[in-house]
């Protein structure tokens, strides 16, 4: 039986002063951003690690490498739509997904709503759907260190 798949996804990157913070494909207020050769984004990129691992597809390095000129400073909301193709082409649709972002500060609660419309539209599925969560590590570690900031993401897909 292979109607039902589940994935998970990590996701990590470095900060530094003055680059951009986009979350879930939110600009966030903060002065500090990702260090990445994409806009960072490590909500999507850990989505897009949980689809394509439930779909048995590889991972984001695989398809969209770093190394690529291609996806230099690429919006990582146009990476979720490639990756919704390769599953669509398999038969697999979305049926819901659980995300944290592990970040010290700034606080994310009044982004998560947002986060939360964005991502249920690029996946073609009810706000009801997609949880984002946000939490701080209790200055623990290199997120709550403010060093770095981090993702997870697991998602059910199901086979027509």
């Amino acid at each position: 039986m292979d109607n039902f798949r589940i994935g998970h996804g990590y996701d990590v990157h470095a900060l530094a002063d003055g680059l951009p913070l986009v979350l879930g494909g939110v600009r966030i207020e903060h002065d500090r951003g990702c260090v990445a050769h994409s806009d960072g984004d490590v909500l999507v990129h850990a989505l897009c690690d949980a689809l394509l691992g439930a779909a048995a597809l590889g991972d984001i390095g695989l398809h969209f490498p770093d190394t690529s000129a291609e996806y230099k400073g690429i919006d990582s909301l146009l990476l979720l739509r490639r990756v919704m193709v390769l599953l669509a082409e398999k038969g697999y649709a979305v049926v819901n997904v659980d995300a944290t972002i592990l970040m010290q500060r700034p606080k994310l609660r009044p982004y998560i709503d947002e986060m939360r419309r964005i991502l249920a539209q690029e996946l073609g599925v009810g706000l009801g759907a997609v949880s984002v969560k946000a939490t701080t590590e209790e200055h623990l570690g290199f997120t709550g260190r403010e060093e770095g900031v981090a993702a997870h993401a697991v998602v059910l897909l199901t086979r027509s």
